[in-house]
């Protein structure tokens, strides 16, 4: 975990993404507007700081609903945004599928 302590919410929709060298599939959502700057910001931060990491990524604990998990967000190239990738077991224990909208509370 970073020094920063943020805590933020972003509302969004699940989506999938197929593809990769073993055509994996994996659900995302993206976290954009204020949220998504609030990030931007740290990973400034984490650049000036000396403690960016590979792809630009930043470590998050994310909480959907009653599941906490650890993971990290990407940037995305596209859409100048991140990309919360959202596994099977989180999406299990919520009962989110592809498509579903849903809140998730991040802190960095």
């Amino acid at each position: 975990m970073s020094a920063h302590g943020e805590h933020l919410r972003h509302a969004g929709r699940l989506w999938r993404w197929t593809g990769g060298a073993n055509n994996g599939t994996w659900h995302f959502l993206t976290i954009d507007g204020a949220a998504g700057e609030a990030l931007s910001g740290t990973a400034i931060m984490c650049k000036l700081e000396g403690t960016a990491r590979g792809f630009g990524s930043l470590k998050v604990k994310a909480r959907i609903g009653g599941t906490e998990f650890a993971t990290s967000v990407f940037p995305s190239k596209s859409d100048g945004g991140w990309l919360l990738p959202v596994k099977a077991a989180v999406r299990k224990a919520e009962g989110i599928g592809e498509g579903d909208y849903f809140e998730v509370s991040l802190t960095f």
